[in-house]
């Protein structure tokens, strides 16, 4: 994979701050980080062998992704943190990704619609991102949102599939929307870092996104026969670095090797 092209500190702060810009990189880079991760779970254990196949190439996909958001990130940061350094030497409080990427996988049902809420936001996310003012934020924006319109489309079909398909099925994918849905409202939360990146035209505004996601996520629980739930209420924390224990268990086992013999390669 080839490196990103080469920035002075002074190119990160011309339009908005460099701590700013770090902290944005590192939520659009963790959560695909965590997600990929949660995903990678499933190898050798998917129901299916098609779907075990297609479950590592969605997770390879994300943690792809993950590699140019956090080198742009060390780099902006200016401290020489690799993408490595980022994802492996951190703790929890320190990422930035959203909740809903670290909520257990549960059943296979439980994963899809995880994975398809998160598709839905991720792809409105980068197609904002293409048109950045920064020219490194589009250029990964744009190659992460081939790979992010395929996930979409496949984790779409699916929760069709598994919601209008048997009475076991639907059930078990209206439960998991129920209880996915309180960790949608953070991916549309705005603090003050994403208002600076958003008057600086570097990323889209939150808020903005919602109501294209909410379009694509109703109709495709219409074709599923499922309902959306009612409630607004919205979990929220992770991209403040505020998280559920469960990230910890993640890390510890996404981290051990590095921190067991620092610096190890091959």
């Amino acid at each position: 994979m080839s490196s990103l092209p080469e920035m002075t500190h002074a190119a990160a702060t011309d339009r908005v701050s460099r701590e700013a810009l770090f902290e944005g990189l590192l939520r659009i880079g963790d959560s695909a980080l965590i997600l990929g991760h949660r995903v990678s779970e499933w190898c050798g254990h998917a129901p299916a062998l098609e779907e075990d196949i297609a479950l590592a190439n969605v997770a390879l996909d994300l943690i792809g992704q993950t590699q140019l958001w956090l080198e742009l990130a060390g780099t902006v940061e200016g401290k020489g943190r690799s993408a490595d350094d980022l994802a492996y030497l951190r703790d929890a409080w320190d990422f930035r990704n959203l909740l809903i990427c670290e909520r257990p996988n549960g059943d296979f049902g439980h994963t899809l619609m995880r994975q398809f809420l998160f598709d839905a936001y991720h792809h409105e996310l980068l197609k904002g991102l293409s048109a950045s003012s920064d020219p490194r934020v589009a250029e990964i924006a744009a190659k992460a949102g081939k790979e992010v319109a395929y996930h979409l489309e496949r984790s779409s079909d699916l929760v069709v599939r598994l919601g209008d398909g048997t009475e076991e099925s639907h059930r078990r994918m209206q439960e998991a929307l129920e209880a996915l849905w309180p960790y949608t409202g953070e991916m549309f939360l705005r603090d003050d870092k994403d208002a600076e990146l958003a008057d600086a035209g570097i990323a889209p505004d939150p808020a903005s996104l919602r109501p294209a996601w909410e379009r694509t996520v109703r109709e495709v629980m219409t074709d599923a026969t499922l309902q959306v739930p009612d409630s607004t209420f919205a979990h929220k924390g992770g991209k403040q670095g505020i998280h559920s224990e469960y990230l910890g268990y993640i890390l510890a086992e996404m981290q051990f090797l590095q921190r067991a013999y620092p610096g190890a390669s091959w």
